[in-house]
């Protein structure tokens, strides 16, 4: 059986939080606590959830960019939770991240030429026939000009600079690459052919992708499996067709009934699911089930017990008391959070504002 490339297990991140002239520590914000997940090699496992559940925090505590709280990361069998800088540099021509922001990821001092050869003369590697010809090639694998090599970043497009910034990270061939929404900064045009980029590349080199995502569609699309996120923690994964087609987590649930739908009389006589009231904060979350002050289905278990992250079906597991197993959930009005301790409800005639987000539209920016 084939080892996975990544674990984490148990992994934490708690940022504290100082006051006063002696800047004591009154606190922390758990941005993320407790994560336990696979990669396997060749995958693409996405992760998903509203805006400060923590899903770029995670991406950065893989690719060693933060330290974790506690817990672990083990990449390729060896656990890099707590090297040092001169310990990692090595390992940063195996792991490498593809930044949400074509723009501010770019030097604008630098050419593109000494940007996407950067890796080479950090890591003391002399490619065969030279930097320049490599970067050449790196240019023309993501479909830029090798006459790009001169050019400065102010001088091309966001998709054009996206796809600068994934020739950088390809430049010494990476097994793991992390990418934060990758295409969320571009136009609708543009991110197809940035995504189409990434999955031709990864069946080419064999590249095994953590992708932090913004459009449920687009994760539906490149995913082998997804992990939806909630206020720090992991409320369901499992493989694509089981997290869209059967979800159990009522959060997973709310959040695909806002993905758009392109048949415009579908998208107006569906379900859509409203959750009323804040995100709670980080800093000071909800006890147990961190979700149950939002959620339709809670009950006093739900205040009390933290669910644990069950396995429900094969590699499908979630943290739930009350597993929507199929179920719809309910319609009508909302409930009064006194007598179903409950703060969800439908709006399907209104097509009124969705989970985490504009009208028809997922909020999943971490």
């Amino acid at each position: 059986m084939t080892a996975p490339l990544l674990t984490a297990s148990g992994l934490q991140k708690y940022f504290p939080v100082r006051r006063g002239l002696l800047q004591r520590q009154v606190g922390a914000v758990q941005a993320v606590d407790g994560l336990d997940f696979e990669v396997m090699p060749g995958e693409t496992l996405s992760i998903v959830g509203e805006s400060g559940c923590g899903k770029t925090t995670t991406g950065r505590l893989l690719t060693r960019l933060l330290e974790p709280t506690a817990g672990k990361v083990v990449f390729d069998g060896r656990d890099i939770s707590h090297l040092g800088p001169g310990a990692m540099r090595p390992l940063r021509r195996d792991i490498q991240m593809i930044f949400q922001d074509p723009y501010s990821s770019l030097n604008p001092r630098h050419t593109v030429g000494t940007i996407i050869g950067a890796p080479f003369k950090i890591q003391g590697v002399e490619p065969k026939g030279g930097v320049r010809n490599a970067v050449q090639e790196l240019l023309a694998l993501v479909g830029l000009s090798p006459e790009h090599y001169n050019r400065y970043p102010h001088e091309f497009s966001g998709g054009q600079r996206q796809r600068i910034g994934i020739a950088r990270t390809l430049a010494l061939r990476p097994k793991l690459i992390v990418a934060d929404e990758p295409v969320s900064a571009l136009d609708v045009s543009i991110q197809a052919q940035v995504v189409n980029l990434l999955e031709d590349l990864q069946d080419e080199l064999g590249l095994t992708y953590v992708l932090i995502a913004h459009d449920l569609s687009v994760v539906r699309h490149v995913s082998d499996r997804v992990a939806v996120m909630y206020l720090g923690k992991i409320v369901e994964i499992g493989d694509r067709a089981d997290v869209y087609e059967r979800p159990m987590h009522p959060y997973t649930v709310a959040l695909l009934s806002a993905v758009p739908i392109p048949d415009a009389r579908r998208g107006r006589n569906r379900d859509r699911i409203l959750l009323t009231g804040d995100v709670p904060s980080p800093l000071d979350p909800p006890p147990a089930c961190r979700f149950h002050t939002r959620c339709w289905k809670a009950q006093d278990i739900c205040r009390t017990t933290e669910p644990p992250l069950d396995e429900l079906g094969p590699g499908h597991r979630v943290a739930c008391h009350f597993p929507e197993r199929g179920t719809p959930p309910p319609t009508g009005a909302a409930f009064d959070e006194p007598a179903a301790d409950a703060v969800a409800s439908r709006d399907a005639a209104a097509g009124g504002p969705t989970a985490g987000g504009r009208p028809g539209e997922s909020s999943a920016a971490g």
